[in-house]
């Protein structure tokens, strides 16, 4: 199951079990809606296990999210891997889980779900009541409602301090506006990439890293914006996850340009192919052809120990 994707509610025939002083001691990732995670501290007599949804302390209330992994508290090793190790001794998060959620309480988040469409269509009129230039993405209800975020992205820095008052009057209740860049809202809504799979942000990446047209140059892909770019228009987040290869394949390829004395004379390289470990090479008659890097560099080799070779008559 993706880390990003919320598990299916289960029903619990012993109800919420609340959070004790209990033997257990866990450090726990909760994952929310629109793939947004934070670590909490749980104590009970039953560890919690992936995929259980549970009620934890939010800003000013109490928000419902779902177990991604968890982490041993008394010995910090994790359970499923983890994204960063140390040696160090870690401080268990501030924020606790405060107990297992019932199933009337995943019904209660699904129902929150369901009425956020129709927030993002008010507050979508309001920014155009209030002439603001700015896109409304998604909107998020806290479990207990007693806090609305809505993210959107801008090309400047909008004041939406009128907005946020009028939004508070509309929803009666607190509200938050938060500003994010055209990267994390396509991490936020989904979508199908090029590929024809959904976006490697949504599905599981678990940080956008920063790409830059460096990492396309190295792979002597298409310079072409239109070619190399993702849903979000930015450049796509694959163009990292082969880079290191070929890094580290230029140390062994002969560099494009280079000329090389083979067994037909001098040729020049003109390009070569990782995977099938390949190198072209152009004549001085212009024919192209394709010879293994192994066969090359034997061929090579032999060429300049031919040449270095005494004439059999001893002379020169």
């Amino acid at each position: 199951m993706p880390a990003h994707r919320a598990p299916q509610p289960v029903s619990s025939a012993g109800g919420p079990r609340p959070v004790g002083s209990g033997r257990v001691f866990q450090i726990v990732q909760v994952m929310f809606r629109g793939v947004r995670s934070e670590y909490y501290s749980y104590r009970g007599d039953v560890p919690l296990a992936a995929n259980e949804y549970v009620i934890v302390e939010a800003d000013r209330g109490q928000d419902l999210g779902w177990v991604r992994r968890t982490a041993d508290g008394e010995t910090h090793s994790c359970d499923g891997g983890c994204d960063h190790a140390h040696h160090g001794p870690v401080i268990p998060p501030a924020r606790k889980i405060l107990r297992r959620a019932s199933p009337a309480d995943v019904e209660r988040r699904i129902k929150l779900d369901e009425s956020e469409g129709e927030v993002r269509s008010r507050t979508r009129a309001l920014v155009r009541r209030h002439r603001l230039k700015m896109k409304v993405s998604e909107a998020e209800w806290q479990w207990d409602r007693n806090k609305l975020t809505v993210y959107f992205t801008a090309e400047k820095r909008v004041d939406f301090r009128t907005l946020v008052k009028e939004m508070a009057r509309t929803f009666k209740t607190r509200i938050e506006l938060r500003q994010i860049g055209v990267r994390d809202e396509a991490k936020r809504l989904g979508g199908i990439g090029r590929c024809g799979r959904e976006l490697c942000c949504r599905l599981w990446l678990p940080e956008i890293e920063p790409v830059t047209l460096q990492l396309a140059k190295d792979q002597g892909l298409s310079l072409n914006p239109a070619q190399i770019s993702g849903a979000c228009g930015r450049l796509m987040s694959c163009l990292r996850y082969e880079h290191e290869q070929y890094v580290q394949a230029r140390k062994r390829f002969p560099k494009v340009g280079k000329r090389l004395e083979t067994e037909r004379g001098t040729e020049e390289v003109t390009g070569w192919d990782l995977f099938r470990e390949t190198v072209s090479l152009r004549g001085k008659d212009g024919e192209i052809r394709a010879v293994g890097l192994k066969d090359l560099k034997a061929e090579t080799a032999s060429t300049r120990k031919h040449r270095r070779r005494p004439p059999p008559d001893g002379s020169g």
